[in-house]
């Protein structure tokens, strides 16, 4: 009897509603921390999870069996009553709609961690909507401006 086997590496990335900094660093990391515990115990293996003030990305290997809209819309939700339960910003915190995934091959996989890890001095030289933007054009994933997660300069 034949079994399954596969290897679905999937970059997703989605922001703060309103695109608000306040994702600060004397939460960001437990944040990250509970955005993995949400993929792995979804069967699905979190590989790097990281961001800056008003975004995250994550690279995680999914599960077969997973819908990857279903993932986004757990860990979206989840992860955003986690903050909420916890009082760790002032007001509702919420994500915006939507999500960026971007599947990538194994021998890609070191890349896009340190990639992801690095977020931090990637964003000192760069903003968020032009790494976003950059993506959707590497990938060729046709897209219209008024769709994409609303970008305040």
């Amino acid at each position: 009897m034949a079994n399954t086997y596969t290897q679905i590496n999937i970059h997703a990335i989605f922001s703060v509603k309103g695109r608000e900094n306040i994702i600060t660093r004397n939460f960001r990391k437990r944040l990250h921390q509970y955005i993995a515990g949400i993929i792995n115990n979804t069967k699905n293996y979190s590989l790097v999870v990281n961001g800056h003030k008003d975004h995250v990305h994550l690279l995680f290997e999914m599960h077969p069996t997973n819908s990857l809209s279903g993932i986004m819309k757990d860990v979206k939700s989840n992860s955003s009553k986690w903050v909420n339960k916890n009082n760790l910003v002032k007001g509702h915190f919420s994500w915006q709609e939507g999500y960026g995934a971007f599947s990538y091959s194994r021998s890609q996989r070191d890349q896009v961690i340190k990639y992801i890890i690095e977020q931090e001095q990637h964003h000192a030289k760069k903003p968020f909507r032009d790494e976003y933007l950059e993506l959707l054009k590497k990938f060729e994933i046709p897209f219209e401006n008024h769709y994409v997660f609303e970008f305040y300069d």
